[in-house]
C-alpha cells in the first residue's frame, strides 16, 4: 500500500485559527471551569473575526488574545490586524441537555486510531511529515517565514518513503538554492529519526517561489484541518472539529478517549493497529455505540477487547472530562502540530 500524508505549520491561515479559537476555549476554562465554547474564526489577510457562542463568568479580551497567539506564530506588524466579535450565549435548549443531564453536547461519531509502527503510535507518514515542519521550524532559519506544508508519500510494502514534499514561505531575498538546501537537510534528519531511507523524491517549493503566505495569501478558517490534527487520513474520521469547542463538546473529548483507548489497546500488544469509534446522541450521557476494528492484527479477541473496554472506561462526556481532566488542558499544546501523538497530555497516557 501506498499513503500519503499532510501536515501544516503554525503560521498556516486555517491553523492560525485554530490556535485563535483553542486559545480562547483555554483562557475561559482558566478562570471559570463551566465555561461552555464554540469559537469559530475566520482570517483575511489583517481582518480577524470570531464567531460563536460563549457562556462564561469569564470575559476575554479578544485583542490582547490574538495579538498573543499572532507573535508566538512569528507573523509580523500585529497592531496592523482587526479584530471583530459576533459572540452569543449558548442555546438554552443545549445547555439543558448538557448542564441538567450531564450528557453530550451534540450528537455524533468520533474515532481514535493507533498502530505500533512508530514509537508514539502514530501513522509513520504522517509523523515524519509532523516532525518535518517541527525541526524546520526549530531551524529558527532568518530566511523562513511562518507558512509552510509538508507532505509525505510512503510504501507500506517496502517501508521506504517514495516522496517528501515540503513548501515552506521564504523572505523575498532568500534564493531558491539556499532554501532547497535547508529543507532538504530537514528532511533527511526526519526521515533519519524514524530509521527511513533517505534516497526519496525530493520536491521544494514546487512552484519556485512562496514569499507571499498566511492569511495574504489564502483566508483561513477554524476547523479546516481536520486531518491534519489527527491522523493524516490513514483512519477515517467524524468530521468535527476539535479546536474552538470546550470538552462538554464530544467532537473534542470523544475523540481524545477514543484515541487513549486505541492507544492502550495497541501499547498493550493487543493489537498492531486499532480504531475505535464511539457516537453520542445529543443530551444523552452515555454513548450509543462503541465500534472496535483492529483489521486482522488482533492478538487477543475482539470480544474480549470490547469487554476491556467497557470495564475499564467511563464514556460519558462527565467522566471523559474527569478522567483526562480536560477542564486543566492549555488547548494550545495541541492547536497546531496535531492532537496525538504528544507524550505530555492525558491521552497519550
Amino acid at each position: 500500500m501506498i499513503f500519503t500524508s499532510e501536515q501544516v505549520s503554525m503560521g498556516h491561515p486555517d491553523k492560525i485559527c485554530d490556535q485563535i479559537s483553542d486559545a480562547i476555549v483555554t483562557e475561559c476554562l482558566r478562570y471559570d471551569k463551566n465555561s461552555r465554547v464554540a469559537a469559530e474564526c475566520l482570517i483575511k489577510d489583517y481582518d480577524i473575526t470570531i464567531a460563536g457562542e460563549i457562556t462564561s463568568e469569564h470575559k476575554p479580551d479578544y485583542k490582547v488574545l490574538v495579538s498573543k497567539v499572532l507573535s508566538n506564530i512569528g507573523l509580523c506588524e500585529i497592531d496592523k490586524y482587526k479584530v471583530r466579535v459576533q459572540i452569543s450565549e449558548q442555546s438554552v435548549d443545549i445547555a439543558l441537555g448538557v448542564d441538567n443531564h450531564m450528557g453530550a453536547g451534540d450528537q455524533g461519531m468520533m474515532f481514535g486510531y493507533a498502530t505500533n509502527e512508530t514509537p508514539e503510535l502514530m501513522p509513520i507518514p504522517y509523523a515524519v511529515a509532523t516532525q518535518a515542519l517541527k525541526l524546520l521550524r526549530d531551524s529558527n532559519s532568518p530566511l523562513l517565514l511562518p507558512d509552510a506544508k509538508s507532505q509525505v508519500t510512503f510504501d507500506y510494502s517496502t517501508n521506504r518513503i517514495l516522496t517528501f514534499l515540503i513548501s515552506t514561505q521564504h523572505r523575498e531575498e532568500a534564493s531558491a538554492e539556499e532554501i532547497s538546501s535547508l529543507v532538504k537537510a530537514v528532511m533527511k534528519t526526519a526521515a533519519i529519526n524514524y530509521g527511513l531511507n533517505t534516497d526519496f523524491n525530493e520536491l521544494v517549493n514546487p512552484t519556485g517561489r512562496f514569499v507571499i503566505g498566511s492569511s495574504f495569501a489564502d483566508s483561513g478558517l477554524t476547523g479546516r484541518k481536520i486531518i491534519a490534527d489527527t491522523y493524516g487520513g490513514i483512519c477515517r474520521h467524524g468530521g468535527g472539529s476539535f479546536s474552538g469547542k470546550d470538552p462538554t463538546k464530544v467532537d473534542r473529548s470523544g475523540a481524545y478517549m477514543a484515541r487513549k483507548i486505541a492507544r492502550d489497546i495497541v501499547s498493550n500488544q493487543y493489537a498492531d493497529r486499532c480504531e475505535v469509534q464511539i457516537a453520542y446522541a445529543i443530551s444523552v450521557a452515555e454513548p450509543i455505540s462503541v465500534s472496535l476494528e483492529c483489521f486482522g492484527t488482533n492478538h487477543v479477541p475482539l470480544e474480549c477487547l470490547k469487554d476491556f473496554i467497557y470495564s475499564n472506561y467511563n464514556l460519558t462526556p462527565a467522566g471523559i472530562i474527569k478522567t483526562l481532566n480536560l477542564l486543566d488542558v492549555d488547548y494550545n499544546q495541541v492547536s497546531s502540530y496535531g492532537h496525538f501523538g504528544k507524550s505530555y497530555l492525558p491521552w497519550e497516557q
